[in-house]
């Protein structure tokens, strides 16, 4: 499964009942971007290139009370040219002991480049799968997040990994690049059977626990996970855990929540962790089945901030429904599915950011919804540039890497537009069908391939939106000119743009009609050119108009006015006689170049449609008031007149 290098997967602390989250996000990317540094120094080992991992099985042996780890790591690749040596990353301060194949020692060295060269005994043909098994030991330098950490919670001993983005070599052997994927891994890890405190040690890993083994006072506990993954996502964690799990019915097919938590957070967890259960019911029902339902799904709890979506396992530092919600979305996108560069980090981020809201629309209802939405646009257009979709030169900056508002918060709001564009029915169902795309699944995605998959789906060309919304900067700012003649709402919709790279954002814009006795008349206006005018049958008094009450489109600095020229806004353009019984003249300067011409009639209805002409013959149209609308390069010029 080899594909392009990926980016990893950033976590925070989402606030579902939508209060104001921003400093808790703004804290932990922070942290992320610091981190990310790391990442950002080490160049893809091109070393590890030439070979697909297919399977490893790591025996590990660690002491929660100590900052060690030994054992042995086989793994399983397959040659993609012929070779006569095989690299691993493994950083150097571990002590490689010993290296066979088939019970035959081989030659190996490591070096200052954290790199495990092994020769092997003869040429591997391109296509050949072999394996071979690496004994080391060593005390893990810890990176990034805490890649490796010994410490204690309430005076008692842990150990537990957060391999991102760099840290799987700093405690076993592995192919760390992202260009393809791990297709299983067994993980046996041998600890004490008790703590000092006489407590029993318990282990926390990716995939079903198969079994746990005593013997001589030590514990040995297997775990299988029998879908592609990642180094980076490859976990476990050691301590004196209580055990607890909540079953999730999935339509006849149940499989468990594992929850390992602290016995001193015991009581305050069993109280938090149930809520997963309807959140796992929500987006299964929204997008697909769990993808590792035949495993489990989990909670382990560690010693750092804020999440990580570990395969099968989230590894959190609190139960804030928030941050449950968001390391399992990533379960689906970001572990099922893996941005495809750091360019497209927000099939990650922005996808998780949007799911928590749907748990907050799910559980919570549309005003806490609302709310959210609110924050999130106010957080978008707190400055005026910025794209979702990255440049070269951009990911060279972690900050803009990891921007909460452009990767997280505009790609959350990108994909809430997609779905009021789509409909409810199409977006969920191209969702859906982007998760179960082959050549995707279980694999790296960029953004053209979300695209494709949606556009297959709906049949609507999407590349008008994701030019505007994902590729491109800024956002619109909207004026509504507005009258009612009669039973007619008149109105002419203007746009500007808060950064040039976007001529005009086509959108559907939501308008809310308020009449004097309480009457409501919700409205979603195509706009697709500027100064563009749209004609609605009213049967109340207007008494007010609204722009996008309900936060559904981002935008900034938005006006109403209350027209009172007739919408007559272009005086150099003169239409006579008028009224008229049959045919007007039109006089216009020679500087205005008019393309088309059509003409409504009071309800919106087109009646007319013509190019250019300096007459317009009106004869078989009825009596009554009449719209002429002029399209020249760049606007819309209207005009009203009578028909007798």
């Amino acid at each position: 499964m080899t594909r392009f290098f990926t980016c990893f997967i950033f976590l925070f602390v989402l606030q579902i009942n939508a209060q104001d989250y921003n400093d808790t996000l703004n804290a932990i990317r922070s942290a992320e971007a610091n981190t990310a540094l790391l990442q950002m120094r080490n160049s893809q080992n091109e070393n590890t290139g030439n070979y697909d991992v297919k399977y490893h099985r790591l025996e590990l042996n660690v002491d929660p009370s100590q900052a060690e780890i030994s054992g042995e790591v086989t793994t399983y690749f397959e040659a993609k040219e012929a070779m006569s040596e095989i690299t691993f990353d493994l950083a150097d301060n571990m002590i490689v002991s010993q290296v066979l194949q088939r019970g035959n020692s081989l030659s190996y060295a490591q070096n200052s480049d954290d790199e495990l060269v092994i020769t092997l005994p003869l040429t591997q043909a391109q296509g050949v799968l072999d394996s071979l098994t690496v004994s080391y030991s060593g005390n893990p330098i810890s990176s990034g997040f805490g890649s490796f950490e010994q410490t204690t919670h309430n005076g008692d001993p842990i150990i537990w990994t957060l391999s991102e983005p760099y840290g799987a070599k700093g405690w076993w052997p592995c192919k760390q690049d992202l260009i393809d994927k791990i297709e299983a891994i067994d993980v046996y890890v041998t600890t004490p059977e008790f703590n000092p405190s006489n407590e029993s040690y318990v282990v926390a890993s990716n995939g079903l626990e198969i079994n746990q083994t005593v013997y001589n006072s030590e514990k040995t506990t297997h775990f299988k996970h029998q879908h592609p993954i990642p180094a980076y996502l490859v976990a476990f964690a050691v301590t004196n855990y209580e055990v607890y799990s909540h079953q999730v019915p999935n339509n006849g097919n149940p499989f468990d929540i594992v929850n390992y938590v602290y016995p001193e957070n015991l009581a305050s967890a069993q109280a938090s962790t149930g809520v997963t259960v309807d959140i796992m019911n929500i987006f299964t029902n929204l997008f697909e089945e769990y993808p590792f339902a035949d495993e489990k799904y989990g909670h382990a709890q560690f010693g750092w901030g804020g999440g990580m979506e570990h395969t099968t396992i989230s590894f959190m530092g609190s139960f804030n429904r928030g941050l449950i919600a968001h390391e399992l979305a990533h379960q689906w996108f970001g572990n099922k599915i893996t941005c495809g560069s750091w360019k497209d980090i927000w099939l990650n981020e922005g996808f998780a950011t949007y799911l928590a809201a749907l748990a907050i629309e799910n559980l919570d209802g549309e005003a806490s919804f609302k709310s959210w939405r609110q924050q999130t646009v106010n957080n978008i257009t707190s400055s005026p540039s910025g794209s979702v979709y990255l440049t070269d030169q951009d990911t060279t900056s972690v900050n803009r890497i990891f921007s909460s508002r452009l990767s997280y918060n505009k790609g959350a709001m990108a994909l809430h537009m997609l779905r009021r564009k789509l409909d409810d029915t199409d977006f969920y169902q191209g969702m859906q069908d982007y998760l179960d795309t082959p050549a995707l699944a279980f694999d790296y995605a960029k953004t053209q391939d979300f695209i494709d998959a949606m556009e297959l789906t709906t049949g609507e060309n999407l590349d008008e939106f994701f030019n505007d919304w994902i590729y491109n900067q800024g956002y619109p700012s909207y004026n509504v000119n507005w009258s009612q003649n009669g039973n007619q709402l008149q109105i002419m919709l203007s746009q500007t743009q808060s950064h040039s790279s976007v001529s005009f954002f086509e959108a559907g814009v939501p308008i809310r009609v308020i009449g004097t006795l309480g009457e409501t008349l919700d409205l979603v206006l195509d706009h697709s050119v500027n100064d563009q005018q749209f004609f609605e049958t009213i049967n109340f008094t207007i008494q007010e108009v609204l722009f996008d009450p309900d936060y559904h489109l981002i935008s900034k600095n938005n006006s109403i006015t209350l027209s009172t020229s007739d919408f007559n806004f272009n005086s150099d353009i003169t239409l006579y006689p008028n009224p008229t019984t049959s045919v007007i003249h039109i006089e216009k300067p020679e500087h205005i170049e008019i393309k088309d011409i059509k003409v409504y009639n009071s309800l919106g209805q087109l009646l007319l449609q013509q190019r250019w002409t300096p007459e317009l013959d009106l004869n078989t149209l009825a009596s009554g008031i009449l719209f002429v609308q002029f399209q020249t390069e760049d606007q819309i010029i209207n005009k009203r007149i009578i028909k007798i």
